[in-house]
């Protein structure tokens, strides 16, 4: 019998990323502390925070054939995790920060099962052209900043502002599709299934 695939993620994006690439899933809730650990690179923090959400599921669950996919997409601009902003101010002054400079995005996927774990982390790049503090008051004004890490999503009304990406569109989204259909592929999940 097929492994029965979760995602340890309440992110919309992720679901019909997922979805895109004819993937069927469960969807399952955990929650972590995703708080940095004092000197804890970029890298390490979404690498641990995918790897913890995919262990949190599995924890979770009764089904010992579960393959339990996990994610995190982190902001970094200048060696700094820019979080999800929790409030207006922090939201533009991001967005402020953001604005005529390249920024890096690190999304990590991880994947875990009874006995067994993987990871991969992707790093892109995303450039965003001069932003002045009336369009970032607008942009903040949409709402749409709020849950997202680094304060804007390029799949949406932020992608006005993003003026080149070197790397994976779908990871600044919030998954890796290549490198997750690999880890997929390890673990004897097929992608382009029939739903």
């Amino acid at each position: 019998m097929a492994a029965t695939l979760y995602l340890a993620s309440g992110s919309p994006r992720r679901r019909e990323l997922l979805t895109q690439i004819g993937v069927p899933f469960v969807p399952l809730s955990v929650a972590i502390d995703e708080t940095p650990a004092p000197d804890e690179t970029p890298a390490a923090y979404v690498e641990r925070l995918a790897r913890g959400k995919a262990a949190a599921g599995l924890a979770s669950l009764a089904d010992r054939q579960a393959v339990v996919l996990g994610a995190d997409t982190t902001v970094v601009l200048d060696g700094r995790i820019l979080g999800k902003p929790g409030e207006r101010a922090e939201a533009l002054a991001m967005l402020q920060a953001l604005g005529g400079r390249e920024h890096e995005v690190l999304t990590a996927v991880a994947l875990a099962a009874v006995g067994r774990s993987a990871v991969r982390v992707v790093r892109s790049r995303v450039a965003f052209r001069p932003l002045t503090s009336a369009e970032a008051e607008a942009y903040w004004a949409t709402g749409e900043p709020l849950d997202k890490a680094g304060g804007y999503a390029i799949q949406g009304f932020a992608a006005v502002f993003v003026s080149g990406l070197e790397g994976s569109y779908s990871a600044v989204v919030g998954l890796p599709l290549c490198e997750t259909a690999q880890l997929l592929a390890e673990f004897g999940i097929p992608c382009w299934q029939q739903q």
